[in-house]
């Protein structure tokens, strides 16, 4: 079975049958059923995976487009694999969220939710860099008019085009960088263009790049993945569109990290001479947005535009991890990046499900939830604890990890780490104590309704993993590990120029 292209193609397939069929009671149970079905295969595809292999596995090849030696490659391996059902699972979270909520137009709503699911999973498996950018940019149009038609701000339509805007933006740096390594490869098997190009990511990770062609593709690939993590300063586009899109589709945006994955999967790897080199660079931009989105979010008084600069806060965090270079650092920034769908993605959905209710989230329209929605109050504080890393929870692991990895890496490092946790504390708990405790002043609070049974089923998911993984963290820890292992292994091992003299990079591991 082929299976990553069954992952890819089936959302597509359904978001093309949902067009196709006019009522919108059977278009929208076919859309359930087709991302029913792409959960299930996508931990198929986990049950398929071998844990104790670092190498790239599932892989499908095809010939594309072979005048320029394009393949249809696509594959996974540990640092991929987890997201996978991730993807299928925040995706179906969103369906149920939006059952009711989107009446108009609501068939080309799921499909393009579909659509979106599909590509998703391209950019996750793709292993020709072609291909990716191609799934790459294949996100922006579904998101464009998800944001445009079923956002729920004033100017949702201004958001819609400053979320395409940027993303093209991040778009241009990195196709640059992949034809540079095309051309690259060519060039260092005295080849021809364009008979001798690849874009195949192992055949460019075994290519040997120039130093100066290195910090040339590290800083374009840097670049273009930062925009869409985001990375202070170019996390503008995050908070507008929270604000102003639907809160599924942000859901979406904070539970799918495409960004950081991208430095993962492929700005580390394939420039690791200017990755160790420029590691303090990415050491000080990860904190510079982890205390800037922490800061922010202290003065907010909406709890939309407050989890939207935890988002960015967060990655900070991740980034931080990703610049310590040692195994506890790797390993919590991946483990962060899974919670990032239970824990943000769940979060914004709960943000969401009260605006449905009292038409905003703004701190002066709450107060006293907890008396008259016992239910989504306990979903919420769970979501929150787990956000702020405290034990039994997923996040706990995963912060614990990334705060040791920086602090072995640098100690001001760790510092930082820890002063994004105590921060992150004093944001959740103080709006939680305004929005949630307290006397009941408004009278659309009075009369509002508890979670629907439908709704309370969505929010259980992610509550019964967060538990499960706070306590069982090996689970998802020893999916990754050897993958890790090699990823490190692959930039530790590559020597740095400090002076006329050729060193050994020695982080601590």
């Amino acid at each position: 079975m082929k299976i990553l292209s069954l992952l890819i193609t089936l959302p597509l397939a359904g978001a093309l049958a949902t067009g196709l069929i006019r009522n919108v009671s059977l278009a929208k149970k076919l859309v359930l059923v087709i991302a029913g079905l792409e959960l299930l295969v996508s931990l198929a595809a986990l049950q398929f995976f071998n844990a104790d292999d670092g190498a790239l596995q599932l892989i499908e090849k095809y010939p594309w487009i072979p005048s320029l030696k394009i393949e249809y490659l696509v594959g996974v391996d540990g640092i991929s694999v987890l997201f996978l059902p991730m993807t299928a699972l925040v995706t179906l979270m969103a369906m149920g969220a939006s059952w009711h909520s989107v009446q108009p137009l609501s068939r080309l709503y799921f499909a393009l939710l579909l659509m979106l699911e599909g590509v998703t999973i391209g950019v996750l498996s793709a292993l020709d860099m072609m291909l990716f950018f191609l799934f790459w940019e294949l996100t922006l149009p579904p998101l464009f008019f998800l944001i445009g038609l079923w956002g729920v701000g004033p100017k949702r339509r201004n958001a819609a085009i400053k979320y395409m805007l940027f993303m093209l933006f991040g778009g241009v740096p990195l196709l640059f960088a992949i034809i540079i390594l095309a051309i690259n490869h060519a060039a260092q098997i005295n080849g021809t263009i364009p008979h001798d190009l690849t874009f195949s990511f192992p055949v460019l990770m075994e290519t040997r790049l120039p130093d100066n062609l290195q910090q040339l593709v590290f800083f374009l690939l840097m670049t273009g993945f930062a925009v869409k993590a985001p990375i202070v300063p170019l996390h503008t586009w995050l908070p507008t569109v929270t604000m102003e899109g639907p809160a599924q589709i942000a859901a979406v945006l904070a539970g799918i990290n495409l960004g950081v994955y991208g430095i993962l999967r492929f700005a580390m790897p394939l420039a690791p001479t200017a990755a160790v080199e420029c590691n303090w660079v990415l050491g000080i931009l990860g904190a510079i947005t982890l205390i800037y989105g922490a800061l922010i979010a202290l003065r907010q008084t909406n709890l939309r535009r407050l989890l939207a600069y935890a988002s960015v806060s967060h990655v900070g965090l991740v980034i931080i991890g990703i610049a310590s270079l040692n195994m506890q650092g790797i390993q919590g920034a991946i483990f962060q990046l899974v919670n990032f769908t239970l824990v943000a993605g769940s979060l914004m959905l709960v943000a969401g499900f009260l605006q449905q209710r009292l038409g905003s989230t703004e701190i002066i329209h709450l107060g006293g939830l907890a008396r008259v929605m016992p239910q989504l109050t306990c979903c919420y504080f769970l979501f929150m604890l787990a956000s702020m890393g405290m034990p039994g929870t997923n996040g706990f692991p995963a912060e614990l990890l990334l705060v040791l990895g920086a602090l072995l890496a640098h100690p001001s490092l760790g510092v930082t780490a820890l002063a994004g946790a105590v921060l992150s504390a004093a944001y959740m708990l103080s709006f939680a104590r305004s929005a949630f405790l307290g006397a009941i002043v408004q009278t659309d609070v009075r009369l509002s309704q508890d979670l629907l049974a439908r709704e309370l089923v969505i929010l259980c998911i992610p509550v019964l993993l967060i538990l499960g993984i706070g306590f069982f963290p090996n689970s998802v820890l020893k999916i990754n590990q050897k993958t890790a292992e090699a990823w490190l292994s692959r930039l530790l091992d590559q020597p740095v120029m400090e002076g006329d003299e050729l060193v050994m990079n020695l982080a601590p591991q």
